[in-house]
């Protein structure tokens, strides 16, 4: 049963996205300069720029961390933003008690977007930063993908990217409420639908961000729809979503489709949650819970 504090919540995700309808339909500049703004990290947490293989991304950590982030867990984490928004203060809040519950650093990408960047630009981006940090000696048994929104997609297709290359996968991964089917069917069922009572996602804010990072290309192709992908070899994941977002659908056939591929997926419908509810820990119940569990099963799967 959904927490007290969950109705409150629910209203302020609804105000923030009708916000973020008027300001685009203003200025996507304007609402990225809004997005820089905005709740301040826990008290204790370490941030610090750094350039991975020409990526702009920042390392975010928990005091008592160790400084070297090849001596522990690392998390790379994708933003979401719908591909049109950019690493900013409410994620870096989700990021950092992440980090302090799971003992991991966590490498966040600011990676390219679009529609100045279309896919698969930051798709590109992300594989890089993840070969980055092989490259900078730490082992892939350490390492968790993690996303949400838009970043889960990006999760999902960098690890099908980087198995389709030969190369080592990481030790697990953690989608939440991820975007990962921007196909025509999808959009009446999912990301541009309004049948769920999503607050979080308007049908026009789902429209823009999708034909930005769309381009005018092929929806079906693995990497931009990665609920097309083979997914065979991919390695454990955990998958949360809302039972009231218009990504259930794509987050339900993700996680069949991967079972059906062998994949160990642990699939979480949270109820009466919205489209990524996370950001709003820790003040709702739901939303710090849900971390926990994330931050629990990256504990499970990288010792």
């Amino acid at each position: 049963m959904p927490s007290i504090q969950g109705p409150f919540f629910r209203l302020l995700a609804r105000l923030g996205s009708a916000y973020t309808d008027r300001s685009l339909a203003r200025s996507l500049a304007e609402l990225r300069r809004d997005s820089l703004r905005g709740p301040r990290v826990p008290r204790g947490t370490v941030v610090q720029p750094v350039s991975a293989a020409g990526v702009p991304c920042e390392w975010v950590s928990s005091a008592g961390q160790p400084p070297d982030p090849a001596a522990g867990r690392v998390v790379l984490y994708l933003h979401g933003g719908g591909w049109v928004l950019g690493w900013g203060a409410t994620h870096r809040r989700l990021v950092a008690q992440l980090s302090r519950l799971a003992g991991a650093r966590i490498l966040a990408v600011d990676y390219r977007l679009a529609p100045e960047h279309p896919f698969p630009a930051g798709l590109e981006d992300c594989l890089a930063v993840y070969r980055w940090l092989l490259e900078s000696g730490i082992a892939p048994e350490s390492i968790t993908i993690a996303g949400d929104s838009a970043g889960g997609n990006l999760t999902v297709s960098t690890m099908v990217a980087q198995r389709d290359s030969g190369g080592p996968l990481p030790a697990a991964a953690v989608c939440i409420s991820p975007a990962v089917d921007l196909s025509p069917e999808q959009e009446r069922v999912g990301i541009l639908a309004s049948g769920k009572d999503d607050p979080m996602i308007s049908s026009t804010a789902g429209e823009f961000m999708a034909a930005a990072y769309v381009n005018g290309q092929d929806t079906h192709q693995p990497l931009m729809s990665p609920v097309f992908a083979d997914l065979r070899g991919l390695p454990p994941m955990l998958i949360q979503v809302g039972e009231k977002e218009v990504l259930l659908g794509a987050a339900t056939r993700l996680a069949t489709r991967a079972r059906a591929a062998g994949v160990d997926v642990t699939f979480e419908v949270w109820p009466g949650m919205w489209h990524v509810w996370h950001i709003f820990a820790p003040y709702l119940p739901e939303a710090r819970q849900a971390i926990e569990h994330a931050a629990s099963f990256v504990r499970e799967h990288v010792r």
